[in-house]
């Protein structure tokens, strides 16, 4: 399981009821194990932030983004952000909205594809690989 700030806790649980309509869209798509077989979570606390899709078996963070992350700030953001997850030793899928709600399945084919064989196992608790 991956550490996070509990203060986090209360902002995921509202940003779940909240979702967008990209949000909405992806997660009707990807809920009750329906790519791969793979359960995914939504508005999941990992470290200091809040991802919008979290695939734990995959070590997937999946990150829908609206015209906020096209802006300089927003992508030396995202570049501090997805730096912060890959060291946690997570991947990073970013679509747009827009992919989303007008490439559905393109934005699929990605994730069976990222999703079919599972990433290195985890590290046995409390030590190195054999």
């Amino acid at each position: 399981m991956l550490a996070y700030k509990s203060t986090l806790k209360p902002l995921a649980r509202e940003l779940r009821k909240k979702m967008t309509d990209a949000e909405q869209a992806i997660w009707s798509r990807v809920r009750r194990k329906q790519i791969n077989g793979r359960i995914f979570y939504r508005q999941k606390a990992i470290g200091s932030y809040i991802v919008d899709f979290y695939c734990p078996s995959a070590k997937l963070v999946v990150e829908l983004d609206g015209g906020q992350h096209y802006t300089s700030e927003g992508k030396a953001k995202d570049r501090v952000r997805d730096k912060a997850l890959a060291d946690l030793g997570l991947s990073v899928l970013r679509f747009s909205d827009t992919d989303v709600l007008k490439n559905m399945d393109g934005v699929l084919s990605v994730l069976y594809e990222k999703t079919r064989n599972p990433p290195n196992p985890p590290l046995p608790k409390g030590g190195d690989r054999a």
